[in-house]
C-alpha cells in the first residue's frame, strides 16, 4: 500500500503529481525522475532568483519617477534607499509565490536537465 491511514483518510507517501494548467504534468513528472534532488533544488533556487530579478525590474520601473516625501525628502540617499527596498521587496514577493514565472522557469530547467546526458542520476 502506498499510503497511511490518518484520521480516517489515506495520506499518500508518494510525492504529489506535478500540475500544469490544472492537469497532471506527465512530462515534468518523468523529467524529475531523471534529475537528482540536488539539481532540482538548485533549479528551484535559480527559478526563484530569476523571478526576484524580474519583479525587481518591475518595481524599479514603477518607482523610477517618484520623488521623495517626508523626512527624507528628495535627497541623493533616497535613490539608494529605494533601490535596496525594491530589491528586498522583490525577493520577498518571489519567495511568497511571486507572479508565477518561477514555476515555468523551474519546469523548463528540469526538462532541459533531464535531456542532458550529464545530468543523469548517478553521474
Amino acid at each position: 500500500m502506498h499510503g497511511s491511514l490518518v484520521g480516517g483518510y489515506t495520506r499518500s507517501t508518494q510525492p504529489a503529481m506535478p500540475q500544469i494548467n490544472g492537469r497532471p504534468d506527465l512530462e515534468l513528472a518523468d523529467a524529475l525522475t531523471k534529475v537528482t534532488p540536488k539539481a532540482q533544488a538548485k533549479a528551484k533556487a535559480t527559478a526563484t532568483d530569476f523571478e526576484a530579478m524580474f519583479i525587481n525590474s518591475m518595481f524599479s520601473q514603477m518607482t523610477s519617477g517618484l520623488k521623495g516625501e517626508g523626512p527624507f525628502g528628495d535627497t541623493p540617499g533616497t535613490g539608494v534607499w529605494r533601490s535596496m527596498l525594491t530589491e528586498e521587496y522583490s525577493k520577498s514577493f518571489a519567495k511568497a509565490g511571486g507572479v508565477g514565472i518561477s514555476k515555468d522557469v523551474y519546469r523548463e530547467l528540469i526538462l532541459q536537465q533531464a535531456k542532458s546526458p550529464s545530468q543523469a542520476k548517478g553521474t
